[in-house]
């Protein structure tokens, strides 16, 4: 894919999670985890471009990973700003709030000044690491959110509506 597309696929995926995270919706959900490893997965396919700049290795490395840690970072800080709560019935929910938006919009700044240093310090980037970023961040926040909606208190599915 061009550096564009993967722009476009990368902010597409955020307006929609975007969207998704302001609504109030079921905690326990397949689909943001698979959204994040298909984004991880792509990431890493980039069309066969290295990810690690071959006149640069170390520093590449080193600034790839330290995006990775900033990515995993903000997806659990975006997590703790995340309303979880059980309804009537046991089910765990969840919906972002004006904090999470807040947090995305921190996230998309630590991105553009990590792109930036790179830049800046002659590095060539890969294209898919804008994906392995989104889905690096994206993963952690639906785990640390997952993990906080198993540790409500209560039960998940009550016996009345087990049987069901």
């Amino acid at each position: 894919m061009e550096k564009a597309q993967i722009i476009v696929v990368a902010l597409a995926a955020i307006a929609f999670v975007l969207y998704r995270q302001t609504t109030p919706r079921p905690a326990a959900r397949r689909a943001g985890p698979i959204i994040s490893v298909a984004m991880i997965l792509g990431g890493l396919a980039s069309d066969g471009e290295a990810l690690v700049d071959p006149l640069h290795p170390v520093l590449a490395v080193t600034l790839l990973v330290s995006g990775l840690i900033v990515a995993a970072g903000l997806g659990a800080l975006r997590a703790t700003t995340t309303r979880v709560w059980r309804d009537p019935h046991g089910v765990a929910w969840s919906q972002g709030t004006g904090l999470t938006l807040l947090a995305w919009a921190g996230s998309v700044a630590a991105r553009i000044a990590m792109m930036a240093l790179t830049a800046l310090l002659g590095v060539a980037t890969s294209q898919g690491s804008i994906l392995l970023f989104v889905g690096v961040t994206l993963g952690v926040q639906f785990l640390v959110v997952a993990w906080r909606a198993n540790a409500l208190p209560g039960a998940a599915v009550p016996d009345a509506y087990a049987a069901r």
